[in-house]
């Protein structure tokens, strides 16, 4: 695979296994976290040429200087994966001003930054691929103790697609992905604000090396909707077809 592809919240989860993944094809990576440990150790098993660049997302001077660390390096990117983000556990009725300001910083400022950096490059060739990593309950809102990020995750996407549409006939050689997994057995949801259930413990948790080899397909043949196990699309479409009954039948479970 020959192609340059910058990660975001790479230091563990699904970042950290679709670098390794990605580096064993031939990919030259550019992988982004604010821990340095665990950064360069996934940059250890990711490729010889794998660049590991202490950022902390939330910051656009900090994604800028991912950006400029990568041309420096490898001259181009080919692609640019928005994978940091973080979960909540909290209801709606619960809420914080700090608790939405923090989803939205962590899942939706961080992705915008990567986006609005890498842009121009790619205008410029009138390539490349933005693949924003966000998640089933963006488009299917049904776990209610996941309300903000569940939120966040639907800004995301609403972003994605009007980015798609800002640039199809200016250019269209420019592909803006998607990607929504369901559970994955990461730390995602220790690492929640507020706390949570492991992921990692959870029944039916997709595991981190399945959900990663389908983002890296998705690279590989890009498209806009990706769903890291297919079964959550047709939950998406029974949702929307009947949401009260879809919703009555959930709290039966």
């Amino acid at each position: 695979m020959d192609k340059v592809i910058v990660i975001t919240g790479a230091s563990g989860g699904i970042g950290a296994e679709l670098a390794r993944q990605a580096g064993a094809r031939g990919a030259k990576v550019v992988l982004a976290a604010r821990r340095r440990a665990e950064l360069e150790a996934v940059a250890a098993r990711s490729g010889q040429e794998a660049l590991a660049v202490v950022t902390d997302v939330t910051r656009r001077d900090e994604v800028e200087r991912l950006r400029d660390a990568a041309l420096a390096r490898f001259g181009r990117i080919d692609v640019w994966v928005n994978n940091a983000g973080r979960g909540i556990t909290r209801s709606v009725s619960a809420l914080t001003d700090e608790d939405l300001t923090e989803m939205w910083r962590d899942n939706v400022n961080s992705a915008l930054y990567g986006m609005q950096a890498v842009l121009p490059h790619f205008q410029s060739r009138n390539a490349g691929q933005i693949l924003n990593v966000s998640s089933v309950l963006g488009r299917l809102p049904g776990v209610p103790h996941r309300s903000a990020y569940s939120a966040a995750k639907h800004a995301l996407n609403a972003l994605s697609a009007c980015l798609r549409q800002e640039l199809r006939e200016s250019h269209p050689g420019i592909v803006v992905t998607v990607v929504m997994p369901g559970v994955v057995a990461t730390e995602f949801g220790t690492n929640a604000r507020g706390g949570g259930p492991d992921s990692r413990m959870l029944p039916g948790a997709q595991s981190v090396e399945e959900a990663s080899a389908v983002i890296l397909e998705a690279i590989e043949h890009p498209r806009a909707d990706v769903y890291t196990r297919e079964a959550a699309r047709v939950e998406i479409e029974r949702y929307y077809h009947d949401v009260e009954a879809f919703e009555r039948a959930a709290a039966k479970r």
